[in-house]
Formats: structure tokens, C-alpha cells, sequence
């Protein structure tokens, strides 16, 4: 099986190199907690890359581990205003050169149908500072001039109806304009969207989101991530799964019409 997995990153290596320090150290995750002011839970999700590493715990370690400013440094020379990581570049450039791609999301827009306003929404939960939101929603946005390039790819998106209906209250303008955009990319001649009501209850894409994408030679490539990882597949048989759950996924949603209705009337909520 040929799967991309990402390449050791500094990020990567930061995050391996807080466990071996406090590991070194002699101290537990609670107890590294405890001088750091947060749980075990939170340092745990931080080793693991389920959360984000801020800066300002990287000067709280290095004051709890007294090492010396190292993670900090390492941060500001290596990591603050890294490239993205070879496993994203290379989907990027997938993408943009697609003839077909098919996406699934249970939980979001996808990133290629995202307003402004909502792709912030979507990553402020990651801890970032106004520098790396300001570039990640750039580079975000840029992406979706793909839609509209001369011969676009065709767009297959199939989205469980929460991500419709699924907001804070503070958010009822943020999420009244991203329907109103996705009403808008549905009328697309290349775009198609189709709705999971929730009426269907659990169902094979409930395991996550991924994406395959046809590329100019007819060949499927696929992506697919979570919360610790993030990879490219492109071996025959492992694709071969993910396109069988795709219409697995497919099967259980509305048609465009029923779709494009079924955004409208959530569309109109949120006003």
C-alpha cells in the first residue's frame, strides 16, 4: 500500500520534542499542567497535535523545563512562519489541476465553498494568532479560484444537513451569508451539492471527511485527515474503499433540487 503520510515538519517535531523534555524532566502531564496552568487533558491534546501550540505556553514551558528559551526560539525560527507541510502543497496543486473532485464533510463547508466570514468562524477554535488566521484564510480563499478557472473541475459535494443548521447565535448573519453563498455556488453548471438529512440517521460517513479527485490523466487520488494527521493516498485498493463509501455516502442524500430547496429553507432561518 502506497499511502503519503506528512513528513516529519518542525511543527511535528516540536510537538515530539515537549514530550521528550518533560519525559526527560521527570514530570507527568498533570504535573507539567500544574506549572503551566492548564489540565493534563490540554497538555495531552497539545503532544498529541490535537490542539494547537501557542507561543505562550512555549514561554511557560521553557520557564517550568528551564530550557532556556529553547522552545520558544525554536518557535519563532522554525515553526511561527513555516511552509505548509509537503503533504498540503502537494494536495494544493492536485486540486488545482483536478477534473473532478468528490467531497465529503459531516461537520463543515468545504473549504472551497467557505465564505470569509465563516472560514474564520471555523478556525477560531484553533488558537491562532491574527497573523496565522489572516494567511490561512488567504490561502483558503485563493483556492477556490479554481471553481471558476477556464475549465473548472466538476464539484460533487455531499454534506451532512447539520453543517446547515449548526452555528453559535452570535453567528446568525456569519452563517445567513455562507447559505446565501452556497445557494449561489449550487447554481454553478459545474457544482453539485447534495444534502444527508438528518432524518437518515447514522451512516457510513460518520467516520470523516475526505476527498478524491480525478486528475487530468483519469487517475483518483484521494485526501483524508483527522485530528492528529493528514495524508494523500493514491494506492488503487485503498482508493478503491474510500470511492465505495463515497456512494455509500451518496446514496443517502437529496437530490440537487431537494438539496438546493433544503438550503434555502436554512438559509431563511438564519435571517
Amino acid at each position: 500500500m502506497i499511502v503519503e503520510r506528512m513528513g516529519t515538519s518542525a511543527a511535528n517535531f516540536l510537538i515530539k520534542e515537549l514530550r521528550r523534555r518533560r519525559v526527560q524532566a521527570g514530570l507527568t502531564q498533570a504535573a507539567l499542567g500544574e506549572r503551566v496552568y492548564c489540565s493534563d487533558s490540554q497538555i495531552s491534546a497539545i503532544e498529541t497535535g490535537s490542539k494547537p501550540v501557542t507561543r505562550k505556553h512555549l514561554e511557560l514551558v521553557d520557564a517550568a523545563l528551564k530550557t532556556d528559551g529553547f522552545f520558544v526560539e525554536f518557535w519563532d525560527e522554525l515553526v511561527k512562519n513555516a511552509e505548509p507541510p509537503p503533504w498540503l502543497k502537494d494536495w494544493i496543486r492536485i486540486e488545482g489541476e483536478a477534473r473532478s473532485l468528490r467531497w465529503f464533510e459531516p461537520l463543515f463547508v468545504p473549504g472551497l465553498l467557505q465564505t470569509e466570514a465563516y472560514a474564520r468562524a471555523a478556525l477560531r477554535c484553533e488558537a491562532l494568532t491574527p497573523a496565522e488566521m489572516d494567511s490561512l484564510v488567504a490561502s483558503r480563499l485563493k483556492r477556490q479560484a479554481v471553481l471558476t478557472r477556464d475549465k473548472p473541475p466538476l464539484l460533487f459535494v455531499v454534506m451532512d444537513e447539520i453543517v446547515l443548521t449548526r452555528a453559535a447565535p452570535e453567528d446568525r448573519a456569519m452563517m445567513a451569508e455562507q447559505l446565501d453563498h452556497l445557494i449561489t455556488c449550487a447554481e454553478l453548471p459545474n457544482v453539485h451539492i447534495h444534502i444527508v438529512p438528518s432524518s437518515v440517521g447514522m451512516h457510513a460517513g460518520h467516520a470523516g471527511a475526505f476527498i478524491i479527485a480525478e486528475t487530468a490523466e483519469s487517475e483518483l487520488v484521494a485526501h483524508a485527515d483527522n485530528q492528529i494527521d493528514a495524508q494523500i493516498v493514491n494506492d488503487p485498493p485503498e482508493v478503491a474503499k474510500l470511492v465505495n463509501r463515497w456512494e455509500r455516502i451518496r446514496g443517502k442524500a437529496l437530490t440537487d433540487e431537494q438539496s438546493l430547496e433544503l438550503m434555502k429553507k436554512a438559509a431563511a432561518s438564519w435571517t
